[in-house]
């Protein structure tokens, strides 16, 4: 079994497509999570495609007075 995982690892790092590493979404003011966002937060990119999400805070919307 702790093999499988060992592998499951390698494949994940190794196919991360689209990622853009835990720099970048640091950069674009957000945080590297693994396997959710919190609630108030969305997925805006991933650091590490497909488990660990690069999550962004919700905007608070404007009020009129």
């Amino acid at each position: 079994m702790g093999i499988l995982w060992l592998v499951l690892i390698f494949v994940s790092l190794l196919a991360h497509g689209g990622a853009h590493g835990p720099d970048s979404c640091n950069h674009e003011r957000g945080l590297c999570r693994v396997g959710n966002c919190i609630p108030g937060e969305y997925l805006a990119n991933y650091c590490f495609e497909p488990i660990i999400l690069c999550c962004k805070t919700l905007s608070p919307t404007p009020t009129k007075s």
